[in-house]
């Protein structure tokens, strides 16, 4: 008789075989995997010192990788795991950085540490991601907004409280549908899995930032017990964290072409510093045309997290036909981002601006120059952000007889981003004296104010700004999952799905400017304000700067060069507050970000698995088709009227994939799917938004197309030694509909939206005269023509049991992408004439997010009490988004990081840790324009060490 095991095994057969190995159970959970292919017996061997008599014993880290390549040789499907050294004991502090180390998977660093993934080029967008089974979405602040899309934020979560990380690459009928990069199963245990008895662990880490000379605490603990029968356990488990960081550097908020009012005593109009006309010249058409920075600045941000993860759960196997699991995730991310900048604004008011010695370099940048009667600004910026995570789920597995089984599985969970506070103030000082700016070294230029920033009789309070917001993303989730042995190695999969995906988003504004145009201030009504056409130090536009509103910026170490500017005032937030009554004012509608989508989806699939013998050789295999219909309805704003949108769609998506053991350590595999992602959830509002500072409007279209692509893989995997591969994989996607960027350049008023949906401090909404010049981008999203991507991993894992004495104790991981694509995206052109408008035209380059090349490298040590490990990450540069004000896209420069640890067992119970992140100190480098690089950003977070010790009972 075959043998048989609970039907636990083959509810998702990769997930829960990781989470028994990562517990130690890595004999039993091989039973348990639905038809592996059978491990060679020199794939069981081990150094003699690991060996006690017949047994084999394999620990610590070597552990964990010999647990995930085990998952990967016995998957049909391309598979790629990352699964805890033992209980309560992730390898990496942070599961996006654990990711990275993942051929053909490159993350995104929020604050400095890892937030987002991109997998085989594809960004976080295209990818599923799914806790304990179950497709959830969590979001997060990003930089200067918040991520309110359906890319997953890995920061969320605390890494103590997953047992492993299983990389879904290839499609099957029987894994959910969405993605055209991955699907990512997130899984935080299985008591049932683990030894009997009483299990407890605790860590306590102690966390310090070289940057900003900060200590947190980091502390995790999990409880669970097994009963001696083994039919029930329970397991509970918490981490918590706490941490200060600093990023510094210098931003230019992009480059612009404008006309200048003069250039080295040249007037370029025919009135000073407003009205008048044009008047052409060398020197002025030369500054027109070329791109300066639109808002120089140094600056300081503030990182404030704390973050709490609590996880539970219960399962009860009254037989080996038996087991009912309830699992639950609690995750509390909290944020205080503060921001500290002193700039120029040169963005919208290069009219009254005189410049003097402009320099220019090849790619037509005026790289220095010193500005008269410039506007200079600094600003404080205070977001405080919560993001509470629950999911609740429940399986029951079941075998009925010998030959079927079925999986009832179901759960809810709801991710919900709140912001409270956004706050801004800023000092404005609108006819500083020789300012100047110099970009030779563009990563570190030199910014000087020519007046005074540190004396607040020089500013007037301007501004004042408060956006709260709320994103809040539900998931309903039943599905059915039934399996039936039909015959030898011949297996019918069949099953159905219902997915409910609410999706909304609320978002206000008490922003104003202090003044309009005259009269009494818009604030507290007790100033009277001069007209925007006055200019000078007599003109009124703001409250007297006092020192009581004020306090003073003193940058540290962010890489500026001698003679720059390191201080300068900013409002203090509490007391101009108070003074403007901010919290008080009413909230108003931020029309452009208030929208929902709700998506329901109902499907089923039939796969069929094979397991045999083909022409000598054994074979794995299932092919199957998978049907989902979407019904989706989508809700905006446009023109301050509430407009819903339902529309519906189907999708039959086969998938076939294939494993054929051609020797019994070389393993060949084979995939073709159909695959799809929903649009993006900003794009589908039928409403509108209207950006009055860079003067773009944006509207949806509800009724956009799903991305959809035709998935081909291939791949050579040689297990030539115990923990040991080398493979590898070609992958290529052909991407049918792909929603791009449709824009035209016109006038405000051509829209058709009220001026009520404009900031009320933004120029567009201040000067009535720029709301008829056409100078607006005007922006949507349609159906494209489609995409291209390919590509090939390259991966080598082996310990060096080949070097004599404690050099064996030795090993390394690498592996390198290597993924070209093309798309085309419509961008706008430099103007070619003084005051010219940006037309656009398409442009083909690589899919956004996708990095050409990417490196990691993992050196380790392991004997019984010692162990270490060094860890080289390279990603390659890459275009991120579409830009603005003339320059053809923007992106990031390549970027490498490097992370260390080392452990020290004192006893079997107690073990010692020291751990350090980003050991380079590595900057961020952002730039504007595909071809000249301007520079958009460069900013460092410095270094973090752990420091700690684990406890395991």
């Amino acid at each position: 008789m075959k043998a048989r095991v609970s039907g636990s095994h083959w509810r998702n057969t990769v997930s829960a075989t990781v989470v028994a190995l990562a517990l130690g159970t890595a004999a039993n959970a091989a039973a348990q995997t639905a038809d592996p292919a059978p491990a060679p017996a020199d794939a069981q061997e081990a150094p003699a010192d690991e060996q006690t008599g017949d047994e084999i014993v394999v620990t610590g880290f070597r552990q964990s990788l010999e647990a995930a390549l085990n998952v990967k040789r016995a998957s049909v499907s391309a598979v790629d795991a990352i699964v805890a050294e033992d209980i309560a004991k992730f390898p990496d502090q942070n599961l996006a950085e654990s990711l990275q180390r993942i051929p053909g998977i490159s993350i995104q660093r929020d604050g400095g540490e890892g937030r987002a993934i991109t997998v085989r080029g594809l960004g976080a967008q295209f990818t599923r991601v799914r806790v304990n089974g179950l497709e959830t979405i969590t979001t997060t602040a990003d930089g200067a907004s918040a991520n309110r899309e359906r890319a997953f934020d890995f920061n969320v979560f605390a890494s103590e409280l997953f047992s492993s990380l299983v990389v879904h690459k290839t499609a099957e009928a029987s894994l959910d549908e969405g993605s055209l990069g991955a699907v990512v199963d997130l899984n935080t245990g299985n008591p049932l899995g683990g030894k009997y008895g009483l299990t407890f662990v605790a860590s306590a880490q102690g966390s310090y930032n070289d940057l900003s000379k900060n200590w947190g605490p980091r502390v995790a603990g999990l409880l669970s017990w097994k009963s001696p029968d083994g039919t029930i356990g329970a397991s509970i488990s918490a981490a918590y964290q706490k941490s200060d960081t600093l990023e510094l550097g210098n931003n230019t908020v992009r480059w612009a072409q404008a006309r200048f009012d003069s250039v080295n005593g040249t007037n370029c109009w025919t009135t000073a510093n407003s009205g008048g006309t044009y008047v052409p010249s060398a020197a002025c058409n030369q500054a027109a045309l070329s791109f300066h920075p639109r808002i120089p600045r140094y600056g300081e941000v503030r990182h404030d997290r704390e973050r709490l993860g609590l996880t539970g759960s219960v399962q009860w196997a009254p037989s080996d036909a038996t087991k009912i699991s309830i699992d639950g995730l609690y995750s509390r991310f909290k944020e205080i981002r503060e921001e500290k900048w002193g700039e120029v604004l040169l963005r919208s008011n290069e009219r009254s601006i005189n410049v003097v010695n402009p320099v220019y370099d090849d790619n037509n940048n005026m790289i220095s120059a010193t500005l008269n009667d410039a506007w200079v600004r600094t600003e404080h910026y205070w977001r405080e952000s919560t993001t509470e995570f629950y999911q609740v789920g429940a399986s029951w597995d079941q075998d009925l007889g010998e030959n079927f089984r079925f999986t009832l599985l179901g759960g809810i969970s709801k991710s919900d981003a709140d912001i409270p506070i956004e706050t801004t103030f800023i000092f404005d000082d609108r006819d500083a004296q020789g300012y100047q700016y110099d970009y030779t070294n563009s990563r570190s230029p030199r910014l000087t104010f020519g007046t005074s920033v540190t004396d607040p009789a020089n500013f007037q309070l301007a501004e004042i700004r408060d956006r709260p917001s709320n994103t809040t993303n539900k998931f309903r989730t039943a599905q059915l999952r039934t399996e039936w042995d039909v015959t030898e190695g011949f297996k019918l999969k069949l099953g159905g799905v219902y997915r409910r995906f609410d999706y909304d988003l609320t978002a206000y504004q008490r922003d104003t400017a202090v003044c309009g145009n005259g009269g009494l201030d818009l604030v507290l009504r007790q100033i009277t304000c001069s007209p925007s056409s006055l200019f000078g130090p007599t003109a009124v536009y703001g409250f007297r700067a006092t020192s009581a509103l004020s306090e003073l910026v003193n940058l540290g170490n962010a890489g500026q060069p001698e003679g720059n500017t390191d201080s300068w005032l900013i409002p203090n937030i509490d007391a101009a507050a108070d003074y403007t009554g901010l919290y008080n004012r009413p909230l108003l509608l931020d029309a452009g970000n208030n929208r929902s989508v709700t998506e329901q989806v109902k499907g089923g699939y039939f796969q069929v698995d094979l397991n045999g013998s083909v022409l000598g050789l054994n074979v794995r295999a299932n092919a199957g088709m998978r049907y989902v219909r979407t019904e989706q309805s989508s809700t905006g704003l446009n023109s301050g009227t509430q407009v819903t949108v339902d529309r519906d769609y189907e999708d039959w998506l086969p998938s076939a994939n294939i494993a054929a053991d051609l020797t019994p350590n070389l393993v060949l595999r084979a995939a073709v799917a159909k695959v799809m992602t929903r649009p993006l959830l900003a794009n589908l509002t039928p409403g509108g938004s209207a950006d009055g500072f860079n003067f773009r409007v944006n509207f949806g279209n509800p009724d956009l197309q799903p991305y959809r692509a035709t998935a081909y893989d291939a791949a050579l995997e040689w297990y030539f030694a115990p923990q040991s591969v080398f493979s590898v994989a070609f992958f290529k996607k052909e991407i049918d509909s792909f929603p791009v960027a449709s824009s035209r350049v016109d006038t405000f008023t051509s829209t058709g939206l009220p001026t009520s949906v404009l900031a009320s401090s933004s120029p567009g909404f201040l000067n009535p005269a720029l709301q008829a010049q056409p100078i607006w981008t005007i922006q949507t999203t349609v159906n494209g023509t489609g995409a291209d991507l390919k590509g090939v991993e390259l991966s080598l894992q082996a310990p060096f049991r080949f070097l004599p004495g404690f050099l064996s104790n030795f090993g390394g991981i690498v592996n390198a992408s290597f993924i070209d694509s093309n798309a085309t995206y419509a961008q706008g052109v430099p103007a070619t004439v003084p005051g010219g408008g940006n037309v656009n035209q398409p442009f083909e380059t690589t899919l956004y997010q996708l990095s050409k090349r990417a490196f990691n490298a993992t050196l380790y040590y392991e004997d019984s009490r010692f162990s270490a490990r060094a860890s080289v990450a390279y990603r390659g540069g890459f275009n991120d988004q579409g830009s603005a004000t003339g320059n053809v896209f923007e992106g990031y420069s390549p970027i490498t990081n490097v992370d260390a640890s080392i452990r020290y067992k004192i006893t079997d119970n107690i073990e010692l840790s020291l751990e350090g992140t980003n050991l380079t100190d590595a900057y961020r480098e952002r730039w504007v324009d595909q071809d000249a690089k301007r520079p958009y950003e460069n900013n460092h977070f410095g270094r973090t060490f752990l420091v700690g010790a684990r406890f395991k009972m």
